[in-house]
């Protein structure tokens, strides 16, 4: 009886889960003739008047469903290849219920690109609907807090090795042209987004905490905002040995420094920090010394909050995600 229950718990699982079976986002009406091509581009409906507005470029990825949520939602994952890197790796992405609604079928969405702490290798763990990343997004939006962001969730590295401080270290893999160059174009190949960069942020923690925040201050013409939970503030590899001038091109505080300089353009860093756990002098210290001029920084006390995804999610559900949703970009439906 215990192997017939595990059985058909196992059956249930996998049949009516839907897990493994082929996902499309967005409604894609079909061709006026002969078979459609998974290559090309969506044919979805023309973009509004907004100019901002990207309409999928393609190909085409082809997805299988990881997860659905209770809403009907899905988390789903493929494999992108990154023609700027050079480097393979899976990507998982989920769509919030307002993509498939025919009110914003000519508008673009924000993308948070969500980075996973610890090797970041083979998986993501944002992906795991446990964390309940996907789930406070919905939550924000019936609320008001939050905007119905695309969540994009890369693999952070090539391996599990090292810590690549999702950089392009010397002789090592080009991380720090995936993150910032291949994910970002296999997310306009595939929804409606933003070409500017007001529809563009990162969320991670630990190791991604790092990454997107020194994304962002890499590139402040690409992406506007991060939430950076419990991160460290420096380049930590061991690959950078001997690569100094490298490593100070992926120092976060080089960078902000740079940008203060430059007189901007403005990004935004949201740090969150838990408070059993340690790390909150770096924060304040980075704020301090470099969060003036377009360089705008707050930092979230998370009451009794670890080093963990759930205390994150927590954090962003108290306020981050409407911090975060105050400097992006709407989406803007159809009226009527």
């Amino acid at each position: 009886m215990l192997l017939g229950g595990g059985g058909f718990a196992a059956w249930k699982l996998d049949w009516f889960s839907g897990n493994g079976e082929a996902v499309t986002f967005g409604k894609n009406p079909p061709p006026a003739e002969g078979k459609p091509d998974a290559g090309a581009p969506s044919a979805e409906a023309k973009p509004s008047g907004d100019p901002d507005v990207l309409m999928p470029t393609g190909p085409r990825s082809d997805f299988k469903q990881t997860a659905k949520l209770d809403d009907g939602t899905i988390i789903a994952k493929t494999r992108v290849a990154g023609a700027k890197s050079g480097f393979e790796g899976d990507v998982w992405v989920w769509a919030p219920k307002q993509y498939d609604d025919p009110k914003y079928a000519k508008s673009g969405f924000p993308v948070l690109i969500a980075l996973p702490g610890g090797n970041g290798f083979p998986n993501n763990y944002w992906a795991d609907t446990s964390l309940g990343l996907q789930k406070a997004i919905n939550e924000g939006v019936k609320a008001g807090t939050s905007l119905p962001y695309i969540v994009i969730m890369p693999v952070l590295n090539p391996d599990a090795k090292y810590y690549y401080d999702g950089s392009d270290i010397p002789g090592q893999a080009k991380m720090g042209t995936w993150i910032a160059e291949d994910v970002p174009a296999f997310a306009k190949a595939n929804f409606r987004t933003y070409k500017s960069r007001d529809g563009w942020a990162f969320m991670g923690s630990s190791s991604g905490a790092f990454v997107g925040m020194k994304t962002v201050l890499q590139h402040p013409d690409k992406f506007k905002a991060v939430i950076a939970s419990g991160g460290e503030i420096v380049p930590d590899s061991p690959l950078w040995k001997g690569h100094q001038a490298e490593m100070d091109a992926n120092n976060p505080e080089k960078l902000a420094q740079k940008l203060i300089d430059s007189k901007g353009p403005e990004v935004y860093i949201n740090f969150q920090i838990g408070t059993k756990e340690s790390g909150k002098e770096r924060m304040t210290k980075f704020q301090q010394q470099y969060g003036k001029g377009p360089v705008k920084t707050t930092i979230r006390d998370i009451q009794n909050g670890e080093h963990n995804g759930w205390h994150y999610v927590r954090g962003m559900k108290e306020g981050s995600l409407e911090w975060v949703s105050k400097v992006l970009k709407a989406p803007k439906p159809e009226a009527g």
